[in-house]
Formats: C-alpha cells, structure tokens, sequence
C-alpha cells in the first residue's frame, strides 16, 4: 500500500477498519463480509516476530499462567499473521506475539493463525493497537503507544478515543506522563509508584527526588500530592481561613477537556474529602447561554 493510499485511509476511519480487519474492533467488515477465520496450523518454527514490535518485555510469570491455558485449552485467539517479507515460506508476527510465545512454553508444534496482506506501516499500526488493548500493560507503555499512533500515523486524541473506545481525559492524562524524566518512568514501569503517584510529580521542579521519598517512605497517592505542593506557609495572616486547596492533575485535565468540548471556561471544585462538589460553567453572552442550554436540552455537545 503506498503511502497516498494509506492517508486516502482517513484517519479514524482507518484505524477502526484496521481492529476490525485483525478481528479487535468490528464483527465483520464494511461490507458485510465476515471476518475470516483461522482455517490453518502453522508451524511455530516458520514464525518469527515482527522487529518493530512496541512491546519489549514480556513477564514469564504471565507468559507461563497463559502456557498453562494453553495446554489445557489450546490457542483459542489466532494469531494475525503476514508473509514474511525476505524469507520464503515463513511468517512474521502482525498480532500475538505473546500467544506465540507462550505457545512455544507449552510445546506446541503449530498455532492456529490467520495471513493478512498488510504492508509495514500497517504492521506497526495493528501492533501498537494490540499493545494498548491488552489489560496488562503499564501506563508508560499504553502512553507510549498512544504517542506513537499520534506521531508515526497522525491520529488525534478525539479519533484515539472513538475508534480504541478509551475517553479522551484516559489518553491525555497518560500522555503527560511521558513529560516525567526517565528514572521516574522506570519507576512507574516497575509498579514502585502508581500513575496517580506520577500525575502528582508532573509539575514539580524537582519529580525524580520527590519520587525516591514517594518510594522510601512508601506515601499514598494523597500523600504524593501534598508532598508535591511543598510545604505550607507559617506566616499566614489568618490561620482561622485555609488556603484553598491546589486542584489534582486530573481534575485540571477534565475541567480543559470539558472547556474545549464546549467552548466556554469550566471549574470544578470538589468538596473535601467528600465525592460531591460543584462544577461551574462561565458563559460571556447571552448566544453562548442558550447554546449551552441547547446542548444540556439535546444531550449533544456536537
């Protein structure tokens, strides 16, 4: 496929046909084909992965509860298969890797597998989708992946959101994650910290030793939070009045999608401690009232 044909694609339009095509998104394609099934046994041998693939690790841990599956049950997932583009009569991973893999565990000697004609970019495209939707990923890899299909493939957060069915305040949070510095990131990769932890460290000055005592003192997120505003003033004028509390990551995030959804300036202010609180809309004219009231009436912000 050149790459004319893959921009006439479209862009969410593209991505979604992909997931269907590979069997992750739609029953069955625009047409109203069905999806095709795996109707053959591929020798594990004559399979390789794809060298682009965006997952480097993989946990043996995992990797042998999904061998144990596999004895018991077989490969019930096929895998998505290409021929291989310099070696003939083999094949390169597109989807499954981890199947194959785990399949190799528990001395298969074929895998079931669908072939699929898909050129590079395509293989990198579906790889990167499969990634994200696999319930084990850590945050710094399910950014990452999102970051690439943005980059590499020019997918925006609002067609990231329709077609992976992911809310785009999930993908925007996880894709300021990748603003910490590295060390931090190998912590949240770890599971040291939680990406409530590091959504707390994003704007301070100083994330990679606040996160050393995150860990040594083993702080909950609330407490990261607190540690990340820095210590309170003693010189307050009126100490009967506590300042009012400095907002989470989060919830700035929501209150600048909610703004950019509606086009009007959005504060929320939750009740502390409590799951209640007040979310404000701040109109400038009278049109953008009723407009707001339009879209409350209609149920569509569109």
């Amino acid at each position: 496929m050149s790459d004319k044909k893959q921009e006439r694609r479209g862009l969410g339009r593209g991505l979604s046909a992909l997931m269907a095509d590979v069997g992750m998104g739609e029953t069955q394609q625009a047409d109203d084909r069905p999806l095709r099934r795996a109707d053959q046994q591929i020798p594990v041998e004559q399979i390789s992965p794809n060298p682009d693939q965006p997952r480097r690790s993989f946990s043996v841990d995992k990797l042998n509860e999904l061998a144990a599956s596999i004895r018991e049950k077989g490969v019930i997932q096929p895998l998505i298969l290409r021929r291989h583009p310099h070696k003939p009569e083999a094949y390169e991973i597109v989807a499954g890797e981890r199947r194959w893999r785990a399949a190799q565990i528990a001395q298969l000697h074929t895998v079931p597998a669908v072939i699929r004609d898909l050129d590079d970019t395509e293989v990198l495209e579906v790889a990167i989708i499969e990634n994200i939707q696999r319930s084990d990923l850590n945050p710094v890899e399910e950014a990452a992946g999102y970051r690439l299909l943005m980059d590499r493939f020019g997918h925006t957060q609002e067609k990231l959101s329709e077609a992976l069915g992911k809310s785009r305040s999930h993908i925007a949070n996880l894709l300021r994650l990748l603003n910490l510095p590295e060390d931090v990131l190998d912590l949240l990769r770890d599971g040291d910290i939680s990406a409530g932890h590091a959504r707390a460290l994003i704007t301070t000055e100083n994330p990679s030793e606040l996160a050393k005592i995150v860990v040594g003192k083993g702080l909950s997120v609330r407490q990261t939070e607190v540690l990340a505003k820095g210590p309170k003033p003693d010189n307050s004028e009126r100490p009967e009045k506590k300042a009012k509390a400095e907002k989470d990551a989060d919830t700035r995030a929501l209150e600048q999608d909610l703004a950019a959804a509606i086009g009007m300036a959005v504060t929320i202010n939750h009740d502390a401690g409590m799951e209640s609180g007040v979310l404000n809309v701040r109109y400038k004219t009278l049109e953008e009232l009723d407009e707001l009231c339009r879209m409350l009436s209609s149920g569509n912000s569109d």
